[in-house]
């Protein structure tokens, strides 16, 4: 090799002439690189040549090099090439370069450590880290960290010799880096540490932690920014370590990073890493942090940094402070109770919403604003006090607040659209006014604020109408619907954008009474359906495309039919436009179509399968980001780089160099080499684009029904398939389609088939196609639930497997002992001990449950209940045995502390006992103890469960001696419910007294309860109930009870009423015992029947009492 030649091409490589670059590198990698003398040239070069310069390029490219050729190197070659590079290293002035070399040595020792070789290293570098000059305990430190990193494991038998060494380095008296140093090595002995079987390691990490703060505090002091970052980094990947490593010294590092976020002293970005932090802490040691209880003491001094930050909310940089700030009041909204966040926000924010203080006004709105996400049913129960405060900050005097305030009622109408729809008259009149003030006002010093003011009022309108009824909506639409189309006009896209997105949710809920609107909206938008000079009018074309889904829905198939065709010509063109949200936009349009034309979109179904099928066999290539080896302190989680998610993986090759594209980046020299991370795989537009896929195939699938059949097979093959990918969202819609399916082909068996029993073994069996893919899907579903650590996957089963039990009854869990191994995953889902819930540190003690719980954990909880409670209602009585294993959790949800625990779990109870019927009855004596005393609950709800469980249970036990020595109690406890419709207080207590007269009529005083209970009908909300009164009506009648007998003139009238609209008032089977009750009435009383003209009305009633006036009748049967 030409030595000379070699070296004047590396200088090439450094020339500031990029095609004298370019060509150099292209002659490097194909005529030198590739023999193994080209690394120890390089090595000779790092070792001995004047230039630093040359020095940090041999290094570079050497570190490469090692994987591929250090092998080859003659063995009496390497012992002196060692000692060379390490002592040069050692020596080495230049930062830069003893860091390369670093890294360089590393590899080296990588493999020659594991072989054996170079056996005295660490006692070297431990020597030099102690007793030479500040560079070389700075280098000596640093090898040792980059060997840590590369090769820790190799070094766990040193561990107590490197915590020794570490506790003296860490106090180094002459060097910041030799600390700073020290600190990283320490985390990376942190991933290696083995707590539970080293408790010596463990206790020497523990006592190191207070001089790793007070590294940080000391750079932090001095103001140094690249310190202050490593400082920073090496916390944050202490969070990625066993928990036991921090939890001695958790409390303090919580408060540390607490009192610098709020530190107005300090740099912007000190700040900002102390949030980062606080919001990875919230995310991943919830558990830990909820724990401390300094949430409310968090939530005052995240208030205040948002007031300082006020103007920085609409920075267009997403990890400004403010940004950060309402990140973290998310992240805790979701993750911890109410009483830690919600509560003394809000009653911050009542506070702030009146202060003089103009910034004050905007942190208020917009912290209860990005709130709602993470706990919209707390703040759902407080809007009543809180509309009118909300109100008054949209016609603030100052513009900003306003501003604030549009986006602030935006983002609560994104979550409780529902409640505030019920001021929807004060809100839509603010949000107009706001709108039109802003839209005269687009230009000038105030130009954005206005902007945004506009297109906040138009995104608050698209969802708060979503709570809204069509004939709320009505009285809008002649002054609103023609207001936002003229900003169709907009010069703004991001206006028109807005302006589109709310006329589209106007019309989905207007349904026909947009009707009138339709056409010109419709011709205003085709415009924008063929768009696609830039990124933002694809984002316009986006938007219309949604709203015209919508305008589809509103007005059903047949005016809404001349424009299937070209659009379906535009989400084609969509597909090959390179954007992976068009291509998602037209996905979801053609579910839309699938809803509203079902089997007559059967036409377009070939074309729009395959293209689904195309997406969901892409393969997901990983999205390679040219960053370095410390990104191995993210492996597994997922960060966000120019705007992209990735995730990271760990390195493939371990250094080694595989193919020539490795040397395509020899000319981007950076600074420090190790602030470069390597092999980042991005969640790529792929798999976001196949979780769009799925949701649209389970809409085609659903209703489009019997059309859909043929694809049905490779749709379920390469479902199953995503059900296992890596991405959690992906692994959700694949599992919720899967069930989707299974729904659609039992609807498509005869309608006989459809009637399912609960019970198992399995009274009527369904066919072998649905039998098959019940056994695929749950083998699939509970492949998955078991060991899921992602919350959404474990909702969507939860919710979609309850579903399916309601819809299909017990076949889905009838075989290969579905229904034990479903117990075992609802038993580690009431207990939090599942996965998606326990962190390693904090799963509960056996037996006890967390009373205090986030909105996000109560959730998958109360899914679980849905379940249960299905459960019992498909099995019937093979639930008993189940009752066993969950009977000590659900009690204990039972008896929360937290109205909402214990009215769920008592409503499950219910659901349970009329699940197992008779069953239930060596279950009675404890059930009985505890739903007595929820009936007397300070919650209403849980009151009104409790008084429906008692009913079921009185109707199904077999102790009859037990339940009727608690009818005087039972009777009591109901009194006070039956004077309140609170929460169907009085239907479920109408309900229970029912109950118990048809069980035990001689147990009750019916000549004072009767009366009582008929002038309390008709029911008014849960008319569930009317099949039990009317029952047990019915029941008396039948025996010519006396007492109801004389109540007939007042039963008449009630019965005319339920007989009327609506009809689900009453069940099939009691409207029928209903008109043989009228059909007995007339026969022996005409005169009352004919009192009500609605009980003649009926044409089963006519003919029945035709046959009554002919003398056909014989009485009540």
């Amino acid at each position: 090799m030409d030595q000379a030649k070699f070296l004047q091409l590396l200088e090439s490589v450094l020339a500031p002439d990029t095609a004298r670059v370019k060509a150099a590198t292209e002659t490097l990698r194909k005529e030198y690189y590739t023999s193994p003398q080209s690394l120890t040239l390089l090595l000779q070069i790092l070792s001995s040549h004047d230039s630093p310069q040359l020095r940090q390029l041999a290094a570079t490219q050497a570190r490469s090099l090692v994987g591929r050729h250090w092998a080859a190197v003659p063995t009496t070659h390497k012992t002196q090439i060692r000692g060379h590079i390490l002592q040069a290293t050692l020596s080495e002035q230049t930062a830069i370069v003893r860091h390369a070399a670093a890294r360089v040595i590393s590899e080296i020792a990588k493999i020659d450590v594991e072989d054996g070789e170079w056996a005295d290293l660490p006692e070297i570098l431990q020597h030099a880290a102690e007793t030479g000059s500040p560079e070389e305990r700075e280098v000596s430190t640093y090898i040792l960290f980059t060997i840590l990193e590369s090769m820790g494991d190799g070094f766990m038998h040193r561990f107590h010799e490197l915590f020794g060494l570490f506790s003296k380095t860490i106090r180094d008296p002459d060097s910041a880096d030799v600390r700073i140093n020290t600190m990283l090595a320490l985390s990376k002995l942190g991933l290696l540490l083995d707590a539970e079987n080293d408790e010596e390691s463990l206790e020497m990490f523990q006592n190191a932690l207070p001089g790793m703060v007070a590294i940080l505090k000391q750079a932090i002091e001095a103001g140094d920014e690249d310190r202050i970052m490593r400082g920073f980094e090496v916390f944050q990947t202490l969070l990625d370590c066993d928990p036991k490593l921090l939890n001695v010294h958790f409390r303090d590092l919580v408060q540390f990073m607490i009192q610098l976020a709020s530190e107005e002293s300090l740099g912007k970005e000190t700040r900002s890493q102390a949030l980062n932090f606080l919001i990875n802490v919230v995310l991943y040691r919830k558990l830990k942090f909820q724990g401390l209880r300094v949430g409310e003491h968090l939530t005052a001094v995240l208030m205040k940094i948002l007031t300082e930050a006020a103007d920085d909310s609409d920075d267009d940089d997403s990890f400004s402070t403010a940004m950060l700030v309402l990140s973290l009041i998310t992240f805790m909204a979701q993750n911890l109770p109410p009483s830690q966040i919600i509560v003394p926000l809000l009653h911050t924010f009542k506070t702030y919403a009146t202060s003089a203080n103009i910034r004050e006004r905007q942190a208020g709105i917009a912290a209860l604003g990005t709130s709602a996400e993470g706990a919209p049913e707390f703040i759902d129960s407080q809007l009543k006090e809180l509309n009118p405060i909300i109100l008054q900050l949209l016609e603030d005097p100052e513009i900003k607040v306003r501003e604030a305030a549009t986006n602030g009622v935006k983002l609560l109408a994104d979550h409780l659209s529902e409640t505030m729809g019920k001021e929807h008259q004060k809100y839509i009149s603010a949000l107009v006014q706001n709108l039109n003030a802003a839209m005269g006002n687009l230009e000038g010093s105030d130009a954005k604020i206005n902007t945004n003011i506009v297109v906040n009022c138009c995104s608050a309108i698209d969802s708060l109408v979503d709570g809204l009824e069509p004939e709320d909506i009505k009285e809008y639409l002649p002054g609103i619907v023609p207001h936002l189309s003229r900003l169709f006009a907009h010069p703004e896209n991001k206006i028109k954008s807005a302006a589109i997105g709310a006329v589209g949710s106007i019309a989905e809920c207007a349904k026909d009474a947009f009707l009138p609107y339709f056409e010109q909206t419709m011709n205003s938008l085709s415009e924008f359906v063929h768009i696609k000079e830039n990124d933002e009018e694809l984002d316009l074309r986006c938007m219309t495309l949604d709203a015209m889904g919508n305008l589809a829905s509103a007005v059903g198939p047949e005016p809404f039919q001349r424009y299937v065709q070209p659009l379906m010509e535009s989400t084609e063109e969509g597909l090959h436009l390179d954007n992976s949200r068009l291509k998602e936009t037209g996905y979801l349009f053609w579910g839309t179509l699938a809803k509203v034309y079902e089997e007559g979109f059967k036409a377009f179904l070939p074309g729009v399968v395959q293209a689904l099928f195309k997406t969901l066999e892409e393969v997901d290539e990983a999205v390679d980001v040219d960053l370095g080896e410390t990104a191995d302190d993210l492996v597994g989680k997922e960060v966000v780089i120019a705007g992209q998610k990735v995730r990271v993986v760990g390195s493939k090759n371990g250094g080694e160099i595989d193919g020539d594209d490795s040397y395509d980046e020899m000319d981007e020299m950076t600074d420090d080499e190790d602030a470069d991370w390597d092999d980042l795989a991005g969640i790529s537009t792929v798999v976001e684009e196949q979780e769009v896929a799925l949701e649209a195939m389970a809409d085609l699938i659903s209703h489009t029904k019997k059309e859909y059949l043929p694809y049905l097979a490779k749709s379920i093959e390469l479902i199953l398939v995503l059900v296992e990918n890596s991405y959690e969202l992906v692994r959700r819609a694949a599992i919720g389609t899967l069930f989707r399916a299974y729904a659609t082909l039992w609807q498509l068996q005869d309608e006989n088939l459809q009637k399912w029993q609960p019970g198992l073994p399995l009274k009527h069996h369904p066919s072998d196609d649905i039998m098959k893919l019940g056994s695929v899907l749950m083998k699939a579903a509970l492949g998955l639930w078991k060991d899921e650590d992602d919350s959404g996957v474990i909702l969507e089963i939860n919710r979609s497997l309850a579903d399916t039990l309601k819809l299909c009854g017990p076949a889905i869990v009838s075989e290969d002992k579905n229904v034990e191994k479903t117990a075992e995953v609802l038993l580690a889902l009431l207990k939090k001990t599942h996965p998606c819930q326990s962190e390693d540190d904090d799963e509960p003690e056996e037996g006890d449950i967390p009373q205090e719980t986030s909105e996000d954990d109560w959730y998958i909880v109360d899914s679980a209940l849905d379940v249960i409670a299905s459960l019992a209602a498909a099995i019937g009585d093979r639930f008993a045995p189940l009752w066993k294993i969950l009977e000590k959790p659900l009690l204990q949800y039972a008896s929360s502390s937290e109205n909402a625990q214990r009215s769920a779990a008592i409503g499950t109870i219910a659901d349970a006992i009329r699940g197992m019927g008779k069953a239930v009855t060596p279950f009675t004596s404890t059930l009985l103890k505890v739903l007595l005393h929820r009936m007397s609950d300070e919650d209403p709800l849980a009151k009104s469960n409790a008084a429906f469980a008692v009913g079921l249970l009185v109707e199904y036990s077999d102790k009859d001696n037990e339940i009727k020595r608690a009818y005087n109690p039972i009777l009591m406890k109901l009194e006070p419910l039956l004077q309140t419709q609170e929460s169907r207080q009085l239907d479920n207590a109408a309900g229970c007294i029912s109950r118990m007269i048809m069980k035990h009529p001689d147990n009750l005083p019916l000549g004072e309860v009767l009366p009582a209970l008929i002038g309390l009908l008709p029911l008014k909300e849960d008319y569930e109930e009317n099949e039990p009164i009317f029952s047990m009506v019915m029941k008396l009648y039948s025996s010519g009870n006396n007492i109801i007998l004389g109540l007939t003139p007042q039963l008449l009238p009630i019965i005319a009423h339920v007989m009327g609209p609506p009809e689900t008032q009453l069940t099939t089977t009691t409207r029928e015992q209903l008109v043989q009750l009228v059909k007995f009435v007339y026969e022996n009383q005409p005169a009352l029947i004919q009192q009500y003209p609605i009980l003649l009305q009926s044409k089963r009633i006519r003919k029945d009492i035709g046959g009554v006036a002919s003398g056909d009748a014989h009485g009540l049967d």
